[in-house]
């Protein structure tokens, strides 16, 4: 998934905050493609969500 529709999965979250996210190591795993663009896998992306649904 390309971080655009990441963010639209996690209901608007801002470029910002996923990236600050990222920053600190609270954000799924991510590829990072040799253009500089990120892609998370939809799965890993399932995984991270059930987590902090576990964490609450």
């Amino acid at each position: 998934m390309t971080v655009p529709e990441v963010l639209a999965e996690l209901g608007g979250v801002s470029r910002r905050t996923f990236y600050r996210w990222r920053e600190l190591g609270n954000a799924p795993t991510g590829l990072k493609l040799p253009n500089g663009e990120i892609r998370i896998w939809r799965s890993e992306l399932a995984a991270w969500l059930e987590t902090l649904q576990e964490a609450a």
